[in-house]
């Protein structure tokens, strides 16, 4: 049997076999590649059957962090509902079993398109059309769930989105920080100071973007995954963070180390823009300061990532987690620029 770092094969297999329907041990365990937050497992028996379980990273984390029975929650609600997720399988809240709660799923075939090779390779020119207009269609769908409507109402408060996130992500920075980076704390104040009127509060995912998502051969968003900063608030966070994580060909310094969205066939953020307005009915004028606010919060996430990589808590598995330092510094300045501030 084969140890794999932040499992507990044998209490792990035995909670399968006793919330699993039809499971048939003995079970694999396989990190998945990809993903620098909460750990992410497939999972196989002896038949085929192939399950996900997600689980906190290793080590210290922040205590606000990485609520598996949140996101499990999250899931098993929009199940019901136009937006394609995983089928939420279970939820276990007893750390005796793994060390720390954990969630299993069942397992979406399809592609993470994560980089332009991917893109290439599993998507032709009029799938990665279909692609980008999917991701738009779902986040639509997404913003139109009617949270008391799911039992999601009293997932977060509604008002005051943007001023909260602001508040938690400056909070994080803090406690995450490996180093002094004072255009984080101007463009904080900057955004502070000219937070838009939100309107009617959605289900907002939090970290909506292509590799957040596997998608078909065809293109279409099969299942969107890694909901666990899904809260409710101003919907247009999201579309503004999505224009960070885009790429257009004609970018010079795309916000993720790879550029998945920059291969010929997918829409442009203008094209994005327009679609999601029609799809939605929303007024998006305003959306230039949701993506300097989406620059800025990615900042301090990758912040966060890197940190933990530095620490050790995301396992053996984690070289060349440097560049995620760099990464924060280009960040926090295409913050800067976006709201008009030079640095």
């Amino acid at each position: 049997m084969t140890e794999v770092e932040g499992i507990r094969h044998e209490q792990v297999t035995s909670w399968f076999r006793d919330h699993v329907p039809g499971v048939e041990p003995p079970l694999s365990f396989e990190l998945i590649a990809g993903g620098h937050s909460n750990l992410t497992y497939r999972v196989v028996d002896a038949a085929g059957g192939t399950w996900v379980l997600r689980r906190p990273p290793l080590g210290q984390v922040l205590a606000t962090a990485h609520d598996m029975g949140r996101e499990h929650r999250i899931i098993a609600a929009l199940g019901p509902t136009p937006v394609p997720v995983p089928p939420a399988i279970g939820y276990c809240d007893d750390e005796a079993v793994n060390g720390a709660p954990f969630y299993a799923m069942g397992f979406v075939d399809g592609h993470i398109v994560r980089d332009a090779a991917t893109a290439t390779r599993a998507l032709g020119v009029e799938e990665r059309r279909a692609a980008g207009e999917s991701l738009v269609d779902v986040l639509a769908a997404i913003h139109a769930v009617v949270p008391d409507d799911v039992g999601l109402g009293d997932l977060g408060r509604r008002e005051g989105y943007i001023e909260r996130q602001l508040k938690r992500w400056h909070t994080q920075w803090e406690q995450s920080k490996t180093r002094e980076l004072p255009v984080v704390d101007e463009v904080h104040a900057y955004l502070s100071a000219r937070v838009p009127e939100q309107g009617a509060a959605t289900i907002v995912h939090g970290d909506y973007r292509l590799d957040n998502c596997i998608v078909g051969d065809d293109g279409r968003v099969r299942a969107v995954l890694d909901w666990e900063l899904c809260t409710l608030g101003d919907p247009l966070a999201d579309l503004g963070l999505l224009q960070v994580y885009w790429t257009d060909a004609t970018d010079d310094h795309p916000a993720l180390l790879t550029a998945a969205t920059a291969v010929d066939g997918f829409p442009t953020r203008k094209q994005l823009i327009d679609r999601y307005a029609e799809q939605s009915g929303r007024d998006v004028s305003n959306l230039d300061f949701y993506v300097a606010f989406g620059y800025w919060k990615l900042a301090c996430i990758v912040e966060g990532v890197y940190a933990r990589y530095a620490g050790g808590s995301m396992g053996r598995s984690g070289g060349g987690f440097e560049a995620f330092g760099q990464q924060v510094e280009r960040l926090a300045a295409q913050a800067a620029a976006a709201v008009g501030q030079s640095r």
